[in-house]
């Protein structure tokens, strides 16, 4: 919304690099953005900032932390880079997932990077790329004096009264620069379009960062740093809350321009103390779940001017290490009297190389060409059961066989990708990709090892109500992704266009699943789950993206009126059999938009199909098709004043998120039965912004 201090700059679901054409790359696959999250309200979750791109959706989880899914891909398959970190989940249900570290409030561009991406983009991923800028430091005009400025915003939504403040100064020469960011936010436990409250679905989140810059000559050196605190976060779709969340990090970024081309160079390091537990009235016990993780990493890339394009030449580490332990809760005899040890000193170091050169061969044919190479090398540390006894005999039997086999895997990883772009005249351009991604298992899909029922359903960051066990000798998935994108254009920016989408992924050694036995949740008998363990399967997926802007009328007294739009349709199928999980049904926006002067206004109705194509191994529910209407207004009061409301889900349309999982909280109080995880109701969202 406009009340937030955001540029967003997206490439959708596209076989191209995000960038204008006067770059001369590949086309942009553009959406208008004129909102940030589903519809208009003001997103907690960065996660939500790029649901108006087609092919893009978020599976639910806490109130900051959803996670991405990208034409059917998720989480882990997509690269996320938030200032040029790699950051990675240090938690068995993905509850500090990478885009929870920043809040919306501080996010000046977010780009989607999806298909067929670059390798200068990044590795160890199959779906593409998500990339978060941060405020940029700000320096004053040459000669010019000190330069202050600053912002303060607020919103807030009725559904789950909400309410979320962020504030941004900064002081700067026109060498030097400093900037603050804070941003707070908090939420209730939402309510669902019947009126009833979505039990453990409350959350609170404060961002603080500071930016130092300085400037000379061409070149820059840019240090940042800052922390998180989630004080809680419920899950409604997992068995854990939330229950603390301490992250810091420091990030040193340098960009110099020489005469041979130019250089960027970073390192960075991050960390979080994560813990999980029962805080929600709904959920009683008590179960300590702890996780140490640290991120450390540098880039180096040298771009060099060619005389028919550019050489992009790289070289990347990154290094997680995790601990995950779970500590005896007195007088317990299933959880003590040991300290569970889960992942014990884990290790995930990844070395890269990378070359790519972007061509421009004549005037209507550029390319890009690229090959990455990646070793992946994992390690972990001897594992231990809470017990000797007979109820933690089936951990302590695995624990053994656990540490009585080698543990330490490398992987050989090479990327691979080929784009072009042909424009035969200013009205159309034409992009053709091909690529091979390959990404390694993460740490929990290789060293999870519990076999009781307990200990397998704390590792699950899909919401499905099920238990995990990892497989040390899982393989690299292997992504062969073919991708076209048609762009049909004219008019400027505020003109028409047309822009078609298609692709395919045949995906070898894609870790899914096998079902090892069934089990009661919260062992109540009205619902049932699977323990699986993961496992290499082929697999493939498809579908098509389509978005579309029409200019209906303008008029000096009346204003200007667009309709615009996109739509979205993704399979994913097994080799030998069945769907794969968290596809999002056939989805569309359709939307109208008026500009009058300072004001700008919007009606979109989003429309989902029913969900009747599931993965039967995970048990995951059906969900009916809806259509929701979304209506947002926003005004320019000064030049230092704006106001913004709307109205999410208008009609307080009842439904279930396609992704959204099971309500595990909402088990008892649904008679001991599973259903799929109830959507917000309507909601009643305000904002305002002051900038000085």
């Amino acid at each position: 919304m406009k009340h937030l201090p955001l540029l967003i700059s997206l490439a959708i679901a596209m076989p191209a690099v995000a960038q204008s054409r006067s770059e001369d790359v590949l086309p942009e696959m553009k959406v208008i953005v004129t909102a940030i999250g589903d519809g208009y309200r003001p997103a907690a979750d960065t996660a939500l900032m790029l649901s108006g791109t087609p092919g893009y959706s978020v599976a639910a989880g806490g109130g900051v932390s959803g996670l991405p899914v990208v034409n059917g891909f998720a989480d882990d398959r997509i690269k996320i880079r938030i200032d040029g970190m790699e950051l990675t989940s240090a938690c068995a249900n993905h509850m500090n997932a990478p885009l929870s570290y920043i809040d919306p409030q501080q996010v000046q561009r977010i780009r989607l990077i999806a298909g067929v991406t670059p390798v200068s983009a990044g590795g160890d991923s199959i779906a593409g790329t998500i990339e978060v800028q941060s405020n940029a430091p700000v320096f004053a005009q040459p000669g010019a004096a000190l330069l202050t400025q600053g912002s303060f915003a607020v919103s807030g939504r009725s559904v789950n009264n909400s309410v979320a403040t962020s504030v941004n100064a900064s002081a700067a020469s026109d060498s030097l620069s400093i900037g603050y960011s804070g941003a707070y936010t908090r939420g209730h436990s939402y309510d669902d379009g019947h009126g009833n409250k979505v039990l453990a679905s409350m959350f609170e989140s404060i961002n603080q960062a500071i930016v130092l810059a300085a400037k000379r000559d061409g070149q820059q050196l840019t240090l940042r740093a800052g922390v998180q605190h989630i004080p809680y976060q419920g899950f409604p779709n997992q068995y854990m809350d939330m229950t603390d969340n301490h992250g810091q990090f420091a990030n040193l970024a340098y960009q110099g321009t020489f005469a041979w081309g130019v250089l960027d160079a970073r390192a960075y390091w991050q960390q979080t103390d994560h813990e999980m537990g029962f805080f929600s009235p709904e959920r009683k016990g008590t179960m300590p779940m702890m996780t140490h993780g640290r991120n450390t990493g540098y880039a180096l890339m040298a771009s060099l001017p060619m005389a028919a394009g550019e050489l992009r030449l790289g070289q990347e580490w990154h290094g997680f290490r995790l601990d995950d332990y779970w500590p005896a809760v007195p007088g317990s005899m299933m959880m003590g009297p040991r300290t569970y040890l889960n992942i014990n000193d884990g290790k995930r170091d990844r070395t890269v190389l990378f070359g790519e050169l972007e061509s421009r061969h004549d005037a209507r044919w550029t390319s890009v060409l690229g090959v990455r190479g990646e070793s992946v090398r994992m390690e972990t540390g001897d594992v231990q059961s809470y017990g000797t006894n007979m109820m933690n005999m089936p951990d302590l039997m695995a624990a053994r066989a656990f540490n009585a086999r080698s543990r330490s895997q490398r992987d050989t990883n090479i990327d691979a990708s080929a784009q072009a772009t042909f424009t035969p005249d200013a009205a159309s351009s034409y992009a053709f990709a091909l690529a091979r991604k390959v990404r390694s298992p993460n740490l929990y899909e290789r060293y999870s090892w519990g076999r009781g029922s307990m200990a397998m359903t704390m590792t699950n960051w899909f919401g499905d109500g099920n238990g995990y066990v990892g497989d040390i000798d899982l393989k690299p998935e292997t992504a062969y992704t073919a991708a076209f994108t048609a762009d049909w254009h004219g008019g400027g920016e505020d003109g028409w266009f047309l822009r078609v989408n298609p692709y395919y992924s045949k995906v070898d050694n894609y870790i899914d699943v096998d079902v090892l036995v069934s089990f009661h949740p919260y062992m109540s008998m009205g619902a049932n789950g699977n323990l699986l363990r993961f496992a290499n399967h082929d697999a493939k997926l498809y579908g098509a993206n389509l978005a579309w802007q029409l200019p209906l009328a303008r008029s000096t007294r009346w204003g200007n009126f667009t309709a615009s739009g996109n739509a979205a349709y993704t399979r994913g199928k097994r080799g030998d059999g069945g769907d794969l999980y968290r596809m999002m049904p056939f989805n569309a926006l359709l939307a109208v938009e008026h500009k009058l002067g300072a004001w700008s206004s919007r009606i979109e109705t989003k429309i989902v199909a029913r969900k009747d194509k599931v993965d039967a191994r995970r048990v995951e529910p059906e969900t009916g098709g809806y259509a929701l209407v979304n209506l947002r207004s926003s005004v320019a009061l000064s030049k230092m004043a704006s106001l913004s409301a709307g109205v999410s889900n208008l009609f307080n349309r009842a439904y279930a998120d396609p992704l959204g999982g099971v309500y595990l909280s909402g088990l008892k109080a649904n008679g001991g039965a599973l259903q799929a995880l109830p959507a917000e109701g309507r909601s009643i969202d305000l904002g305002l912004q002051l900038t000085f």
